[in-house]
């Protein structure tokens, strides 16, 4: 009997989509406009991401240009990116806002290499919980005589494959971010 795994890799799928959408909030070397992704700013009584309210583009290699919509929305977005603690320097001018961004320090280097790993591990953490739902799965079906033995056997062989491939897709994403924040 064949199992149905196409559920277990979107999820996996997921969780890879989650780990590099969480790795690209973590700045290095090169500015993105990504970084601006997890701070809101109150416009119109709804809280809203910043890429809702302004045109974010890239000015140079350090700074971001925040071009809102409205200008009355400049100091809320001023003061939505201070509070954010992004470690930045924000300079309202005429256009709009310049946010401009310090080198890395090899502390902070070194600080956000730790969150990296953190955030691999609950990757892993996530991969590790479908695979130990698919397994108690497969198993119940082998305990209601829906498949053999050695079907089970079989199935658990090609879902540890399917969990080893994830975790090998995981530790690839890391090590490139660990490598960008690093150089």
């Amino acid at each position: 009997m064949a199992y149905n795994f196409s559920g277990v890799k979107e999820s996996l799928k997921a969780t890879e989509a989650w780990l590099a959408g969480e790795f690209s909030g973590l700045r290095t070397g090169r500015v993105s406009p990504a970084i601006l992704d997890s701070v809101s700013v109150e416009s119109y009584g709804a809280r809203m991401p910043i890429a809702h309210v302004a045109a974010v583009s890239i000015e140079d290699a350090k700074t971001l240009r925040i071009a809102p919509w409205d200008a009355a929305m400049v100091k809320e977005i001023e003061h939505a990116i201070q509070a954010a603690n992004l470690g930045v320097s924000v300079v309202p001018d005429s256009a709009g806002i310049r946010v401009s961004f310090p080198d890395l320090t090899e502390e902070r280097r070194k600080s956000l290499i730790k969150i990296v790993k953190t955030k691999l591990e609950e990757a892993r953490i996530r991969v590790r919980q479908e695979r130990d739902k698919t397994m108690n799965d497969i198993q119940a079906k082998e305990k209601d005589g829906e498949i053999g033995e050695d079907d089970k056997f079989r199935l658990k062989e090609e879902m540890q494959k399917l969990v080893d491939e994830a975790n090998s897709k995981l530790d690839a994403v890391a090590d490139k971010k660990e490598k960008e924040i690093m150089n």
